[in-house]
């Protein structure tokens, strides 16, 4: 009998994160002076201890013991050979995926939304604001926030509010409060409203109206917390690709020929991917595909530039590639795709060649979903169907080669909440984008003026 499961018992939890910034070269987020930011300018947004961890270039960072205790709840989690599917595709492959949809609110991003909440706490913090684009990040917050005693805000993106109404349900399930964004609640959501009152939202606007609502907070007790992009939250994901390197050499894999995640911002893809970046960096044969929608080709399309994090330019310049700061992705359905730029660390592996873009349509993506779901069982998330269509290529091709390759891909979520979604689909009412160039030209206008990162070379 073939093992399907691969599992880690608590005590092999990793006890340490992986810190990519020790092994690449990385040009510094910059301030409206064009100066590189100090870690005290990002004081009013970030707790000091996370601020520290942003920029610390220690390769291990140990995991404080109050996470780890709640990591537990449903860590390590499980590493599962898709037998059914590679028997579907009728491919030489072996296909792994580490399901991260176990975590309560069934998604990989409460692996840092646990010590985001954790060092806030012991700072002294009181409230966290953030943004949410599927309701997947606001979902994990507000579960941290409520282990922890702290409270919670969330801006979700209108489109996705609209769409997923049970993630607000979620939230509040967890004492989260969750507004549509943009809303009236701040200066940078009453200027895009009355622009443009009919607008789907994005991750960039959502961003600012969060900031804005932690730095305006006179108490000093407020913080805001970002689920993608940042060092930090790359290095908090990492314990997604540290577990799947156990777990493979339990079954005699030494390592994986290619390894997939789809990437928004960058943070599950950066979870599963850059514990193996290392060891390509260092010698090793490893394909590694971070995965977009091709309505929203920021890796694939857009230039490597210093861009802002949000629509009202609140955040520093960071050294992305980017589709421009007030760019409004076309409403398809996986929000936590739906994002303008990408975290700084995977855009230098990009630049550097270390790891290879992919973009796949939406119903590329879907067809790839329901084909999961009617072979492993699992619904994915939309987000998820993304990698999946990537993994079927790859698959494929393996098939068209005779080789025996080793696929790993994370499944960053569960899509039991995404289920309007794959009602459309299966009644032939979603379609594909197709994002215009003059659209991308325009947007890119944003970033003109704005200084040029240099192209590093980390080895």
């Amino acid at each position: 009998m073939e093992i399907r499961k691969v599992l880690l018992t608590e005590d092999e939890i990793p006890r340490q994160w992986y810190n990519i910034l020790a092994d690449i070269k990385m040009n510094p987020p910059l301030g409206p002076d064009g100066n590189p930011i100090t870690p005290e300018a990002l004081a009013p947004v970030f707790p000091m201890n996370l601020i520290e961890q942003e920029v610390s270039s220690e390769r291990w960072i140990d995991i404080p013991e109050p996470v780890l205790d709640i990591l537990t709840l449903w860590r390590p989690s499980p590493l599962i050979r898709a037998i059914s599917l590679e028997k579907h595709l009728d491919t030489p492959a072996r296909i792994y995926f580490k399901n991260e949809g176990v975590s309560p609110p069934g998604s990989h991003k409460p692996n840092t939304a646990v010590p985001q909440a954790y060092y806030n706490k012991v700072f002294g913090i009181k409230k966290l604001t953030t943004e949410t684009g599927a309701g997947q990040w606001g979902s994990a917050l507000s579960f941290a926030c409520c282990q922890f005693g702290i409270e919670c805000k969330v801006f979700m993106v209108r489109v996705s509010f609209d769409q997923k109404p049970y993630r607000k349900s979620m939230m509040e399930s967890w004492l989260g409060k969750c507004v549509a964004s943009p809303s009236s609640e701040t200066k940078a959501g009453r200027e895009i409203l009355e622009k443009a009152p009919d607008t789907p939202g994005s991750l960039g606007i959502a961003i600012s109206e969060a900031i804005e609502a932690a730095v305006s907070d006179t108490t000093g007790k407020t913080r805001y917390s970002l689920g993608s992009v940042l060092n930090h939250v790359m290095l908090h994901q990492t314990i997604i690709g540290l577990e799947a390197k156990k777990q493979l050499e339990k079954v005699g894999e030494k390592l994986p020929d290619i390894v997939i995640g789809c990437a928004g911002g960058g943070s599950n893809f950066a979870g599963i991917a850059f514990p193996f970046v290392l060891d390509k960096m260092n010698g090793k044969d490893i394909s590694i595909y971070p995965v977009e929608p091709a309505a929203c080709p920021t890796m694939t399309k857009a230039p490597f530039v210093y861009d802002h994090g949000d629509t009202a330019r609140y955040t520093p310049l960071l050294p992305m590639h980017s589709l421009g700061h007030a760019f409004v992705p076309p409403p398809f359905h996986a929000g936590g795709l739906r994002y303008h730029g990408m975290a700084p660390t995977v855009s230098q592996l990009i630049a550097e060649g270390i790891i290879e873009p992919k973009a796949v349509t939406q119903l590329a993506a879907y067809d790839a979903g329901a084909v999961f779901a009617r072979t492993e069982g699992f619904i994915p998330a939309p987000e998820t169907t993304h990698a999946l269509a990537c993994v079927f290529d790859e698959a494929k091709k393996a098939k068209e080669e005779g080789k025996e390759k080793v696929i790993l891909f994370n499944w960053s979520g569960h899509g039991l909440l995404d289920l309007g979604a794959y009602q459309k689909y299966f009644a032939g009412e979603l379609e594909d984008f197709d994002l215009p160039e003059e659209e991308m030209s325009q947007s890119k206008k944003a970033f003109e003026n704005f200084p040029k990162p240099q192209l590093l070379k980390s080895f």
